[in-house]
């Protein structure tokens, strides 16, 4: 099932989207005894292992109001997320090899997995555009990822129970300023300049997605194919990557975690391919969708 945030009357909404159209989360859950949500944290905070199964049942036995998907708005999934995204660098064997040795990185293979924060506040969603100045950078790149949504606060989780703590996943391009990555020598500020976080369009809930997660990862600019993987291709797997995190840090619902990018991003090339003005960045998940922006250079 896909979870959808949109604007609705001026309002951020919760819906689930079934093909071209979009349900009010809130009639679903009342029809089932639940009380209303504000928002898609609240859904994932409010939600048991009873909840997923009752939609489904309600959704066959019931007629409800919808609004069709092409006459919406989306936004963001978590629009807002209450910390910043949880990101791993070097998490592909294929990308750990393109960028090589820069001001950004080593050359080598990680043997424990890299972290760092990226801000979203807000996270921009599908349809919406990625801006930055020449002023500021010149460099300016993409990363498509799978990123997991955590349904369960709790700490120092062991791997075999990982999915247990997963609702569910989306995608983030995770853009970055290479040039201001480079200059920093860290990658927080060249990863977190405003709509630098595209995120969605859609949460998918965990159980449509079999475990372990094999999904085909690719982007593409103004059409050509740039980045194509799978996630089987991980360095560190999801369950690894849950139970490293929670070690002493309790992750909580509604956190997002972006799970690293494959080769073929803009500075790998030779030349380096960064964005432009107008360009159409597409990136692509199977079993979640697309996630569509425009770049505009102001």
């Amino acid at each position: 099932m896909k979870f959808v945030t949109y604007m609705n009357n001026e309002e951020e909404t919760v819906g689930i989207n079934i093909g071209e159209k979009v349900i009010l989360v809130n009639e679903v859950l009342n029809s089932i005894g639940r009380t209303n949500v504000n928002s898609m944290i609240e859904l994932i905070e409010k939600f048991d292992t009873n909840t997923m199964v009752k939609i489904e049942t309600a959704i066959k036995s019931n007629d409800f109001n919808f609004v069709l998907l092409d006459s919406i708005k989306l936004l963001a999934p978590i629009p807002n997320p209450k910390r910043n995204i949880f990101c791993l660098g070097k998490n592909y064997i294929d990308h750990v090899k393109e960028i090589k040795m820069t001001k950004i990185s080593d050359s080598g293979i990680p043997d424990f997995p890299i972290y760092f924060t990226k801000v979203a506040s807000p996270a921009i969603g599908n349809g919406e555009m990625i801006k930055f100045s020449t002023e500021v950078t010149t460099q300016v790149d993409y990363e498509v990822e799978l990123a997991i949504v955590i349904g369960k606060k709790e700490i120092n989780i062991k791997p075999e129970y990982a999915e247990e703590y997963i609702f569910g996943y989306t995608i983030v391009n995770d853009i970055s300023a290479r040039d201001l990555q480079g200059k920093h020598t860290q990658w927080f500020k060249g990863k977190g300049l405003d709509t630098f976080c595209p995120m969605g369009s859609c949460i998918v809930h965990k159980n449509e997605i079999p475990f372990p997660v094999e999904l085909n990862i690719r982007s593409s600019i103004n059409g050509e194919l740039r980045q194509n993987s799978n996630t089987k291709n991980l360095i560190f797997d999801i369950p690894c990557i849950i139970s490293d995190l929670s070690k002493g840090l309790t992750l909580k619902p509604g956190d997002i975690i972006c799970t690293g990018t494959p080769s073929g991003v803009g500075m790998g090339f030779h030349p380096p391919k960064f964005l432009k003005n107008g360009d159409i960045v597409e990136c692509y998940i199977q079993s979640i969708g697309k996630l569509v922006n425009k770049v505009s250079v102001i």
